[in-house]
C-alpha cells in the first residue's frame, strides 16, 4: 500500500518566472553534478496551484544537462489533476509531499516557498528526511521569495546536511540589504535578532552597502560588488564575483547557523 503523503497543502500561490533566481543558481553550481549523473532527476517539491515552475525547472536545468527530468510533487491531488495536461517528454506530476514517492533518488530537490507556514521547530526534521532521499552527490534547495521573485534566500543542503546560505535580489530595487530579512527561510527568519549571526551578518553587509555608496554613481551591481567584497573579509563567503555580478551572495551555513556566536 502507497505511504499517505507526509506535510500539509501549501496556499499554492504560484507565478511564472518567481524562482529564476533559484534556478539560476541551482544551474551555475549544481550542473556539473547533474552532468556526472547515471540519471539525473530533478523534484519541484510543492508546486502550487499551477505547473508553471516546473515546466520553468525544466527548461532551464536542460541548459545545464539536456538528460535531465523533472518531477512535480503535490500534496494536493486536486493540484496534480490540473497540472497531469502539461506533462510532456522529461516532465510529469505525482501526488505526495516530503516522502517523495519516487523510484529513484533524485539528483535535485527543490522547496521554495513550502516550510513558511511550519513551525521553526519542524524545519530540521524535514530538512532530514529530504536529505535522506537524495542520491549520492545530490542538492536540496529550501527557502523562500517574495511574489514575483525579486528577493530569494535559500539555504544549500547536501545528503550530510546544510551547507550554504543565499541571499539573491534584482539589485535596482533594493535599498539596502537586510531587506532580504523578510524573505529568509523558516530556519532562520525568527532569528533576525541580535545575538543571532545572521542578524550580525545583515547588519554587516548594510554597513558595507552604506560605506559603498559612491559606487551607486557606477550602478548598483558596482555597489553590490564593492559592499559583497568588503564583508568576504569577515564572513566566509563561498562565491566569487561571478555570483555577486548576479546580486547573490552565498555564505557557510556554519557562521550562520542559529545560536552560534555572532560578531
Amino acid at each position: 500500500m502507497r505511504q499517505r503523503p507526509i506535510g500539509t497543502a501549501t496556499r499554492g500561490t504560484t507565478n511564472p518566472n518567481r524562482l529564476r533566481r533559484m534556478d539560476r543558481w541551482i544551474t551555475a553550481v549544481h550542473g556539473p553534478a547533474l552532468r556526472r549523473s547515471d540519471h539525473p532527476v530533478a523534484v519541484d517539491l510543492g508546486y502550487g496551484a499551477a505547473p508553471w515552475t516546473a515546466l520553468e525547472l525544466l527548461r532551464r536545468l536542460r541548459t545545464a544537462e539536456p538528460r535531465t527530468t523533472v518531477v512535480g510533487i503535490e500534496i494536493d491531488p486536486d493540484r496534480v489533476a490540473a497540472a497531469k495536461p502539461y506533462e510532456r517528454e522529461g516532465l510529469a506530476f505525482v501526488h505526495g509531499g516530503f516522502e517523495i514517492p519516487l523510484d529513484a533518488r533524485p539528483t535535485l530537490i527543490r522547496a521554495a516557498n513550502v516550510l513558511r507556514q511550519y513551525d521553526e521547530d519542524e524545519v530540521a526534521a524535514v530538512w532530514a528526511r529530504l536529505c535522506a532521499r537524495l542520491a549520492p552527490g545530490g542538492l536540496l534547495v529550501e527557502g523562500t521569495c517574495d511574489e514575483i521573485g525579486r528577493r530569494h534566500v535559500w539555504v544549500a543542503l547536501g545528503p550530510e546536511g546544510p551547507r550554504t546560505v543565499t541571499f539573491a535580489t534584482r539589485l535596482g530595487s533594493l535599498e539596502r540589504p537586510s531587506d532580504l530579512a523578510e524573505r529568509l527561510p523558516k530556519a532562520l527568519i525568527h532569528r533576525n535578532v541580535p545575538g543571532e549571526p545572521v542578524h550580525a551578518f545583515l547588519r554587516d553587509l548594510d554597513r558595507a552597502w552604506a560605506t559603498a555608496a559612491p559606487y551607486a554613481s557606477l550602478g548598483a551591481r558596482q555597489r553590490w560588488i564593492a559592499a559583497v567584497r568588503a564583508v568576504s573579509a569577515d564572513w566566509p563567503l563561498t562565491d566569487d564575483v561571478r555570483r555577486w555580478r548576479q546580486g547573490e551572495v552565498t555564505v557557510r551555513w556554519s557562521a550562520l547557523r542559529p545560536g552560534t556566536d555572532a560578531g
